[in-house]
């Protein structure tokens, strides 16, 4: 376990892609320099040694997406690691198509499902390919999960409760609630805590700075994380996540530092259990 106070954390949540909609709106701020160098600058000013990129569903097809993790892969020197998505509402041959192109990709760490943005449920029947690949190849599932950025987003395929049939079904595949199911938050704490394979992430609990009761928001969200590891008693199953560029990586970082628990819990969630559930190098020593 990496001491607590320092850095070379790992981000479990960014967003870099060409498909990002409309950055300049909903970054977190306007003139966000939302591109590898810009990210790496971001994640060295915040103590953060490797971050997760999710492709996106927007991507005109998910080996689009695979080529644009590979790309942010190398030209971050491998601090960024590739995490790819699929959209089962594109058919079963897109899956089957989709689970193909992953099986190639070895520097793939995860996979990320949409639902909510999509209208399907986290247990249909139609990602059982994908479930099957993660588990030949041992890779977690990251669920989105709660409140979604495009207003015709639909709730009722992205509570926590749906992952609950799920991880039954899966046992040997570990799945990330993603946002703390935000905002069923305790809802999440109780399936990560009935589930020994389901983890959850802190990621986009915040707002822009720019929002008139950030301060607030911070606070109230430091509390619920709290509330949700206390409920559950299991820290070592949450995670850092910024949900860049939604929200400043130094924000995500300064949510978990400031949280009521052990110093040693606290560096877990910023790093240590990250690096355990992806298989990821140890820390290369960056400090704050």
């Amino acid at each position: 376990m990496e001491a607590p106070g320092r850095g070379g954390w790992v981000d479990a949540h960014v967003h870099l892609s060409r498909w990002w909609p409309e950055v300049r709106r909903t970054g977190y701020r306007p003139d966000l320099d939302y591109s590898v160098q810009g990210l790496l600058a971001e994640m060295d000013r915040a103590g953060v040694d490797l971050a997760l990129a999710v492709q996106l569903f927007q991507a005109p097809s998910e080996a689009e997406a695979l080529g644009e993790g590979r790309g942010a892969h190398a030209s971050s020197k491998g601090r960024l690691l590739p995490v790819a998505t699929v959209d089962p509402t594109r058919g079963d041959e897109a899956v089957r198509a989709s689970v193909e192109a992953m099986e190639r990709e070895p520097k793939l760490v995860a996979v990320k499902l949409f639902p909510g943005y999509r209208p399907f449920y986290p247990h249909d029947g139609r990602l059982a390919p994908v479930y099957e690949f993660a588990h030949r190849r041992d890779l977690p599932v990251l669920i989105h999960q709660g409140d979604t950025l495009d207003g015709l987003g639909l709730l009722k395929f992205a509570r926590p409760i749906e992952v609950d049939e799920l991880a039954g079904a899966y046992r040997d595949v570990r799945f990330v609630l993603c946002h703390l199911g935000n905002p069923w938050i305790d809802e999440a704490a109780e399936v990560v805590y009935k589930n020994p394979n389901v983890y959850a992430d802190t990621s986009g609990l915040l707002g822009p700075p720019s929002s008139p009761y950030f301060q607030r928001s911070t606070e109230n969200a430091r509390s619920l994380i709290e509330r949700a590891v206390v409920a559950c008693g299991m820290p070592e199953r949450f995670l850092m996540g910024s949900d860049w560029p939604l929200e400043a990586l130094s924000a995500a970082v300064d949510l978990v530092q400031k949280l009521d628990l052990t110093p040693e819990d606290r560096s877990a969630i910023l790093g240590g259990n990250a690096r355990r559930l992806f298989r990821l190098p140890r820390s290369r020593g960056r400090t704050e």
